[in-house]
């Protein structure tokens, strides 16, 4: 651009920023040159917020989930783009790759850990990628297929896949406001997984925003990247702005119960025996297991009627002892509120409520279950989960459809010898450190309880289950250490992490897209044939 004309659109982008949504100094530092950069390639000013903005704050909390990460020692980002189309995304990360500033995109659902929107690094300078107005959900009942942007929620995608179909519906999670872009990308699980695998194994394309702000689809990424977005975490590797799915079949009706068992119902005994029962069920079953305090919540969905649901359980888990009047009769979208609102005569409507449940803080960790847990650790366990600042446990089964798929298949690695996921889920409202720390302990302390009866060497874990306390990145010459990321990478990927990070290391050499988890590019020693 030639200089006299260059200084003009300088000036008018600073007078732009300094009346609009963000302001500016008049002195341009890296963020200036980043915002100033943003408004030359078009990205309007009412897409930008700063920290001087007065609608910042409202911004980044907007879709906020974890009230852990609002404390001011937390890095925040130095800017906020609201991206509206593809441009502005691409111009987010040629931006900021000019000037200095990373790019962390962030579409808005849970993200146990805020790496989508805080640093722990107080020197990172990284701007967030808003992506909640790519929400857009397109079906095409006729080819059972639909795209969605990263930016809609689960509950935005199973509500407009029932409203083209009786039919049809999605695999993936239980939680309606969880969003697309961070589910698909770690993987995905959900109540349809034993039947038809996991969210990513029914990604058949996407669109994403490269490291040179480029604008690639599965043909022009190529077969390895379209690989590691579906379960490495998308965030190391670009963003990733929309997704076309494979829709699977289901019946028109679909029933669901939902029985409790305290310890005086055998509860230990029942959740001993489900451990080796559930991941052996017929495939278009699941029964999942929920305990905090008493009594436990035995969950099912079944592809089918309640008669033939009953046999299957008379068959294989009698002592459940489920009758008739425990089962429900629903559509599918319908048992799709029933686990999310414990109601399925809650309305649809329900899943488009993207504010969800009130902000809280949390601390999550999983585990891997290989061998049944024996009946009295399980008794001993109830000690924990009657204390007052209990969290929940929560079991799913795999098996099924998960047990047939190669660990190779996807990044995302945990499908034969896998029993169920483990889940422990601490959630508090109470500010203060004191609150913290008797929450913290409890989830840590029964994750090391669990220790000698889960996985091992390594003892995973489900990366959509975030959890810092596994390992942090650290730098070595400004990129992340490969032998530092290995520590906690193998326990979400086991040997699909040196792939990962071969990826990487051709998608993302220069490590733009980094946080305080994501995949290092693979020393150039170590070398990789790809496939």
């Amino acid at each position: 651009m030639p200089g006299i004309l260059y200084q003009l659109v300088v000036a008018a982008a600073i007078c732009a920023l300094s009346s609009g949504s963000i302001a500016v100094a008049s002195g341009l530092n890296a963020t200036d040159s980043f915002l100033v950069c943003l408004i030359g390639a078009g990205v309007p000013p009412r897409l930008l917020q700063t920290p001087a903005s007065p609608s910042y704050s409202a911004t980044l909390l907007s879709s906020l989930r974890n009230l852990r990460y609002v404390t001011s020692d937390i890095q925040r980002p130095v800017a906020i783009v609201a991206a509206t189309e593809p441009a502005h995304a691409q111009a987010a990360v040629r931006c900021g790759r000019r000037h200095g500033v990373r790019v962390r995109a962030r579409s808005g659902g849970h993200d146990y850990e805020g790496l989508s929107y805080a640093s722990l690094d107080p020197r990172e300078r990284f701007a967030v990628l808003d992506l909640a107005a790519f929400r857009d959900v397109r079906v095409d009942s006729a080819r059972a297929e639909a795209w969605a942007g990263s930016g809609a929620t689960l509950g935005e995608v199973y509500y407009a896949v029932a409203a083209a179909s009786r039919v049809l519906a999605f695999p993936a999670g239980i939680c309606p406001t969880v969003g697309v872009g961070g589910h698909l990308s770690g993987g995905g699980f959900g109540t349809l997984m034993r039947r038809y695998g996991l969210a990513a194994d029914n990604v058949i394309d996407a669109v994403l925003v490269d490291a040179d702000g480029r604008l690639l689809n599965r043909t022009t990424m190529g077969e390895d990247l379209f690989w590691a977005i579906r379960g490495g975490g998308g965030e190391s590797f670009g963003v990733i702005l929309s997704w076309k799915l494979r829709l699977v079949r289901v019946p028109e009706t679909v029933t669901v119960f939902t029985v409790r068992r305290s310890i005086n119902q055998s509860a230990s005994q029942l959740i001993t025996k489900w451990q080796a029962i559930a991941p052996a069920l017929p495939s278009d079953l699941i029964l999942r297991v929920a305990v905090r305090s008493q009594p436990a919540r035995f969950e099912a969905l079944f592809l089918g009627r309640c008669s033939r649901l009953l046999e299957h359980m008379r068959a294989h888990f009698p002592d459940l002892g489920v009758t008739q009047s425990d089962c429900e009769e629903i559509s599918w979208i319908q048992s799709t509120v029933y686990f999310a609102f414990y109601s399925s005569s809650k309305p649809l409507e329900l899943l488009l409520d993207r504010s969800g449940e009130t902000p809280r803080y949390v601390k999550a960790k999983s585990d891997y279950v290989q061998e049944p847990i024996p009946r009295h650790v399980w008794e001993r366990t109830w000690s924990w989960l009657e204390k007052p600042e209990a969290g929940l446990l929560i079991l799913d089964p795999y098996g099924g459809r998960m047990g047939s798929i190669s660990p190779s298949a996807t990044p995302f690695p945990h499908r034969k010898g896998n029993l169920y996921n483990l889940q422990y889920y601490s959630y508090w409202f109470e500010n203060g450190t004191a609150a913290l720390e008797k929450r913290m302990s409890w989830v840590r302390g029964l994750y090391e309880e669990m220790e000698p009866y889960v996985s091992k060497n390594p003892r995973t874990g489900y990366v959509n289950y975030r959890d810092l306390d596994l390992g942090t990145n650290e730098l070595e010459d400004n990129v992340t250490s490969y032998a530092r990321a290995r520590i906690w990478g193998e326990k979400y990927f086991k040997g699909n992490f040196e792939r990962l990070a071969a990826v990487k290391a051709m998608a993302d050499p220069d490590d733009f897209f980094r946080n305080e988890q994501s995949i290092p590019p693979l020393p150039a020693a170590k070398g990789w044939g790809f496939i």
